[in-house]
């Protein structure tokens, strides 16, 4: 991941071709020679990759589709030569040479194409599968619009949101090995003997809030240290169930006291590049009890901007 620019999850290379949602004629005969992407919800939103040096999505025809009532076309959009992509949530079909993966585990490994396929195609599905009956009314809605859309018998439509968060990596401006960032293990993560996660600080952005606004405010909340000179990063989906993860880092004083929100933060303290970097490459770094530093996973906009400190990207601007 060292010198990427681009979060793992925010590539693609597929034409969405909103104008095409609407034309339920235009979706019927796309379907026929499409490809499709089948993923189970049942499944965690797993889905075939060909097994081999680099995972690859395995893409099949409207014929080899699971019948399954979950199947409902979702159109993600047109290839570069002129071949739709559909997907649809049903059992994954047995393929020779393929095994069944998650996005977290396989997102930052595949090409472009695949990871813009795969994550547009997941968020997609959490979506609907959170949907099925009408807020206002309580009936089911039915997908519409090439699965952009859930109707309901009323009329009332429904479009796909996305929930803006903010991740930030707290540092202190210092180069070399000896900067530190400032990282945290999260109350509500799952513990595993001998090992303890740390990552970036998020949280959700909460109405009328700018994701500045909500950068400062849980940090704050969460650890109690102030931060400034926040410098935006890049963004990507994350959809478990549907986010926009923003990233920034920012700048804080490793002086100030540490004080973390119990219900929010088990464990905070800030680490060397040195240490990340030993961690990055397999090496033990104690985090106390026993435990060695786990990071983030490599599908994570977390570890892109761990990535991005750790490489002494910091740009000279403020808000």
């Amino acid at each position: 991941m060292s010198g990427e620019t681009t979060p793992p999850l925010a590539r693609s290379t597929l034409n969405r071709a909103a104008h095409r949602r609407t034309d339920p004629g235009w979706l019927a005969e796309a379907w026929e020679r499409a490809r499709v992407l089948v993923l189970d919800s049942a499944r965690e939103g797993r889905a075939l990759v060909r097994v081999g040096p680099r995972p690859e999505l395995v893409l099949v025809g409207p014929a080899d589709v699971p019948r399954d009532p979950r199947a409902v076309p979702m159109f993600l959009g047109v290839e570069a030569d002129d071949v739709p992509v559909f997907a649809v949530d049903a059992p994954l079909p047995e393929l020779p040479d393929t095994r069944a993966a998650g996005l977290r585990e396989v997102g930052h490994l595949l090409p472009d194409r695949d990871a813009g396929i795969f994550t547009t195609a997941l968020a997609l599905t959490n979506w609907h599968g959170g949907h099925g009956y009408s807020s206002a009314t309580g009936e089911p809605t039915r997908a519409d619009e090439g699965g952009w859309s859930r109707v309901a018998p009323t009329g009332e439509r429904v479009w796909p949101r996305t929930d803006p968060a903010m991740i930030v990596l707290v540092h202190d401006g210092v180069p070399g090995p000896e900067g530190r960032c400032l990282l945290g293990n999260n109350a509500t993560w799952p513990s595993a003997p001998g090992r303890r996660r740390y990552s970036c600080l998020a949280g959700y952005v909460e109405p009328g809030e700018s994701a500045e606004a909500a950068v400062l405010r849980e940090v704050r909340e969460e650890v109690g240290v102030p931060v400034e000179r926040l410098v935006y990063a890049g963004s990507q989906s994350w959809p478990f169930p549907g986010s926009l993860m923003l990233g920034f880092l920012a700048r804080a004083d490793p002086e100030h006291p540490v004080r973390v929100d119990p219900a929010e933060i088990a464990h905070a303290r800030w680490f060397t590049r040195r240490e990340v970097g030993a961690a990055l490459a397999g090496r033990a770094v104690d985090v106390g009890a026993g435990d060695r530093l786990v990071l983030p996973p490599p599908s994570s906009i977390a570890l892109f901007l761990v990535h991005r400190w750790l490489d002494g990207w910091v740009e000279p601007c403020e808000h």
